[in-house]
C-alpha cells in the first residue's frame, strides 16, 4: 500500500515539472521587438528589429522617410549597416529597398555587450550618417525576452508606415522662437487714396461708350478711350456747338494779334493796344486747345488719365450727364489698405500693433504686412456713432491676388515673446472646446496630448502648457491618427512588411 502511494506521489510530481513554465518555448509566445527613431534635416530613420541576441540572427528593418512637404518613403538609394560592440564591428548592407521606403539587413553578433547603430546611406541626392547610441546584444533570447516583455506604453496609438505614407502625413518640431502677441479680428481691404481716380464729364451731352474698356475689371492705359459724349439733339450745352465757337473766337483772336503785331512795329497802334490784343489772344488759345484736346466730330472724348484698371462704371450708355458728373473710377491697384476694427476695450492696445497677418475670407492664404511692404497709417482716435469699434488702418502693396472691397481676417501683431514655444496651426485638433494635438514618440507610434493655447497669428500658435520643446507634433494626417485611436490598439513593432 504504502509503495503505491510513493509510486503515485512522483508521478504526480513529475507531470507538475513537465508543466513548469520556465521550461516553455518562445516559440509559442510573440517575441518582443526594439524600435529606435532619429530625424536629420532630410530624413527620418525609423529600425525595428527583434532583440540582438549572442549567436543569433536578426534582421534589421530600416524605414527610411524623406522629409518634403508631405513625408513619403525613400524609393532608391543603399544603406550600410554598421553594429559596434566592445569595439568589434559588425557589418550589414541593402543595394535597395526591399519595398517602398523600407531596407532589410541581417545582421549576427557572437558577443553580448551594448555598442551603437549606425546607418550610411546613400541616394542620388544627398548622403546621411545616422547613429543609435545604447543598442544591447542579449546573451540570450530568454533574457532579451523577460526585459522587453516589460515595456510598451498602453496609451500610445500605433499607425504603421505604410499607413503614413499612403495619406498626406507629416510632423514638425516643437521649436521655441520670437512670437509676437497677437489679437485678432476682422477687417476690410479698401483702395489706397491717391492709387484711384474719377473721370468726370468735361462737357454736357449723351453718353456713348468706347469699345470694351468700360467693363469693370478691364486693365486700361494712359489715353484710351473709355467715353464719348455727344451732344447731337442739344440745344443748349452742346459740345460740338462749344467747339466751335471756341474755334472761330481763336481764330479771331489769333488774326487781331496778327495785325496788332504787325502794326505796332511801325508805331501805328500802340503798345498798350498790341498787349491788350496779345492777352486776348492766349486767353482765347487755352481755352480753345482745352476743348480741342478731346474733341472730335463725334463729341468729346473722355480717356483714361492713368495706367491701372476699371474698378467701377457710374454711368450708363446714352444717360445725359452735365459737366463735372462723376463717370468712372480707375484705380491703379499698386497700394491698398488693410483696415481691421478694434473693440473698444483693447483702444490701449492699438499704438502697440505694429504689423498684422490676414486672410481673404474662403482664402486659405495667409498675408503678412511686413512682407508687402506695410505700415501702419493711422489709427482712430474715436469711434463712430454707429459703431462700437475702432479702425486701425495699414498700407500694403498689392500682391497681385487681393480683391479691394474684400472681408478678411485679422491677426493684429505686437509685443515680441523671444522665447515663445509655437506650433504650426495645422496640427491643432478641437474637441469639445478644448485643443489637443498629436506628439509622435515613435516611427510608428503616437500620443494625443491636450495643450492650453496663448496667442495665434494665423500661422503659428503659442503653446503655454503641454509641450516640450523637441516634440514632434503631426501637422498633416492627424485626423487619420484620431481614427487609429479609436480602436484603442495597443502598438506592436513585430509587424510584417
Amino acid at each position: 500500500m504504502n509503495r503505491a502511494k510513493l509510486l503515485l506521489t512522483c508521478f504526480l510530481l513529475s507531470m507538475a515539472a513537465c508543466q513548469s513554465p520556465q521550461e516553455h518555448s518562445h516559440d509559442e509566445e510573440a517575441i518582443p521587438t526594439e524600435a529606435f527613431t532619429r530625424y536629420t534635416d532630410k530624413i527620418e530613420v525609423f529600425v525595428d528589429f527583434e532583440p540582438l541576441v549572442q549567436n543569433r540572427m536578426s534582421t534589421i528593418m530600416a524605414h527610411i522617410t524623406l522629409l518634403e512637404d508631405r513625408f513619403i518613403p525613400l524609393l532608391e538609394g543603399e544603406v550600410n549597416l554598421i553594429l559596434t560592440v566592445n569595439g568589434k564591428k559588425y557589418t550589414a548592407s541593402s543595394t535597395s529597398p526591399d519595398s517602398p521606403g523600407i531596407f532589410e539587413m541581417d545582421l549576427t553578433p557572437d558577443a553580448e555587450g551594448i555598442g551603437q547603430l549606425s546607418l550610411d546611406i546613400k541616394t542620388s541626392g544627398f548622403t546621411e550618417r545616422v547613429n543609435f547610441e545604447g543598442i544591447k546584444v542579449y546573451p540570450n533570447l530568454t533574457t532579451a525576452v523577460r526585459t522587453l516583455s516589460k515595456t510598451g506604453k498602453g496609451d500610445e496609438i500605433s499607425y504603421l508606415k505604410n499607413q503614413a505614407w499612403s495619406i498626406e502625413f507629416a510632423n514638425a518640431p516643437v521649436q521655441k522662437e520670437a512670437f509676437r502677441d497677437v489679437f485678432k479680428t476682422s477687417g476690410k481691404i479698401l483702395s489706397a487714396p491717391g492709387d484711384e481716380t474719377i473721370l468726370t464729364a468735361k462737357s454736357s451731352g449723351t453718353v456713348l461708350f468706347t469699345g470694351n474698356k468700360t467693363i469693370p475689371g478691364t486693365a486700361v492705359n494712359i489715353g484710351d478711350r473709355l467715353f464719348t459724349i455727344s451732344g447731337g439733339g442739344l440745344t443748349q450745352g452742346n459740345p460740338e456747338t462749344i467747339y466751335k465757337d471756341a474755334q472761330v473766337k481763336y481764330e479771331q483772336a489769333k488774326a487781331d494779334f496778327e495785325r496788332a503785331e504787325a502794326l505796332v512795329k511801325d508805331k501805328i497802334i500802340s503798345e498798350k493796344d498790341y498787349l491788350q490784343a496779345k492777352t486776348n489772344f492766349e486767353t482765347v488759345s487755352n481755352s480753345y486747345q482745352v476743348i480741342a484736346k478731346n474733341y472730335s466730330s463725334a463729341g468729346q472724348i473722355i480717356t483714361s488719365p492713368i495706367n491701372g484698371y476699371v474698378k467701377n462704371i457710374l454711368v450708363r450708355e446714352g444717360q445725359y450727364v452735365e459737366a463735372g458728373i462723376p463717370m468712372a473710377q480707375i484705380s491703379k491697384n499698386k497700394k491698398l489698405l488693410l483696415q481691421a476694427q478694434v473693440s473698444q476695450k483693447y483702444y490701449n492696445k492699438l499704438p502697440s500693433f505694429t504689423a498684422a497677418n490676414f486672410r481673404m475670407a474662403g482664402d486659405p492664404i495667409v498675408y503678412d504686412t511686413e512682407n508687402m511692404n506695410g505700415k501702419v497709417v493711422s489709427y482712430g482716435r474715436s469711434s463712430s456713432t454707429n459703431s462700437t469699434f475702432v479702425p486701425i488702418t495699414f498700407e500694403v502693396d498689392n500682391v497681385g491676388n487681393l480683391i479691394p472691397g474684400a472681408v478678411t481676417e485679422v491677426f493684429l501683431k505686437s509685443n515680441i515673446l523671444p522665447d515663445a514655444l509655437v506650433i504650426p496651426v495645422e496640427a491643432l485638433m478641437e474637441e469639445l472646446g478644448n485643443y489637443f494635438v498629436f506628439i509622435q514618440t515613435g516611427g510608428e507610434t503616437f500620443i494625443k496630448q491636450e495643450v492650453k493655447l496663448g496667442g495665434n497669428d494665423g500661422k503659428k500658435v503659442q503653446v503655454l502648457s503641454g509641450l516640450n520643446e523637441g516634440d514632434r507634433v503631426v501637422t498633416k494626417g492627424a485626423y487619420a491618427i484620431k481614427l487609429a485611436s479609436s480602436t484603442g490598439a495597443i502598438p506592436e513593432h513585430g509587424h510584417s512588411h
